[in-house]
């Protein structure tokens, strides 16, 4: 198939145009090594990498980790070489560890960063420093055209259905309107879970599916078991949308609230000056109590590898490309 248009040659020669997105507390070494061994993009978030007061610097060993096995598979399969890894920052102000995280990505020449809470132009120079581009996912045309003008490379489109905190817009008029004036790298966000979704992602213009919720159902995901059993169960009705749990906007598992002790379909207020309700009782902390899932999670079964979701996914683009272009004739 031919390749999308105008995608920098680390977005090129992917199994399938799929990035895997980076998912708070879940996305680990182990998941973003087989992803990548898959053939897509794999990614994590830099936050991911906690270490207390005094221990080694675990984004550092973490780096180390990805980068050499990434290197060791590559020299044992140069006919099937892995892809490239992916870095989530949080660019926020409350990010108080960005500036060190910033120098140790540029050092280990992470190639593809991806930005997310704010569009700022020292974090695409740093990118660029070490010959890596920065993505940086947005929910709205508006942010697009700031992102884009403060250095980004390419563009990350969270639409309605996304897992975490997702965007409120359909994918047809987001990315209709992005693409009316940017013709850079544009990825899909939001209930890409199968492989059509994937073909329609690509169809509407997008040049990559962005793809989350799938891999936490997955044996090298940093995740409970009763998550991704939850995941196996669940579909596009066992979630709610709600600004509760972190303020912002987010897509979440009901059958996770309810354990939480909360009625899903009736929530209290929240007490925007606290981390607590109105009514005094403590707010479950989202992702680790209260968990985030996109709309397209009918399609996970069971769970299995971050290999075999790849696998499936490719199958069902390709029959999907097959039955479009019967269609055409």
């Amino acid at each position: 198939m031919n390749e999308p248009r105008n995608l920098p040659p680390v977005l090129q020669g992917l199994r399938i145009p799929a990035v895997a997105a980076p998912l708070f507390i879940v996305s680990c070494p182990d998941l973003v090594i087989a992803q990548c061994k898959a053939g897509i993009v794999g990614s994590f978030p830099a936050l991911n990498a906690r270490e207390a007061p005094g221990d080694p610097i675990m984004l550092e060993i973490w780096l180390k980790q990805i980068t050499e096995e990434l290197d060791r598979h590559n020299q044992a399969n140069p006919d099937r070489p892995a892809a490239p890894f992916a870095v989530n920052q949080i660019v926020h102000r409350s990010n108080e560890r960005l500036e060190r995280d910033l120098e140790i990505c540029a050092r280990w020449k992470v190639p593809i960063w991806i930005t997310s809470l704010g569009a700022r132009p020292e974090v695409n120079e740093a990118a660029h420093s070490c010959g890596g581009i920065a993505l940086h996912d947005i929910i709205n045309n508006t942010f697009a055209h700031k992102a884009i003008e403060k250095g980004a490379d390419g563009l990350i489109a969270v639409a309605a259905g996304a897992g975490g905190h997702a965007g409120p817009q359909s994918p047809f008029a987001l990315i209709r309107e992005i693409r009316e004036w940017f013709d850079g790298p544009l990825l899909l966000s939001g209930s890409i879970a199968t492989g059509e979704a994937l073909l329609a992602a690509c169809v509407l213009g997008a040049d990559l599916g962005y793809i989350g919720s799938a891999f936490v159902a997955t044996k090298e995901a940093n995740a409970v078991p009763d998550y991704k059993q939850m995941l196996v169960e669940c579909g596009a009705e066992d979630i709610t949308t709600s600004t509760l749990f972190t303020g912002i906007s987010g897509n979440y598992l009901k059958p996770s609230i309810a354990r939480a002790g909360f009625d899903p379909e009736n929530l209290p207020e929240a007490d925007p000056s606290s981390m607590n309700f109105k009514d005094g009782s403590k707010k479950p902390k989202a992702w680790s109590e209260v968990w985030g899932s996109g709309q397209g999670i009918g399609a996970i079964k069971s769970v299995v590898s971050a290999g075999e979701v790849v696998d499936r996914i490719e199958q069902e683009y390709r029959a999907a490309h097959a039955r479009l272009a019967a269609m055409a004739v």
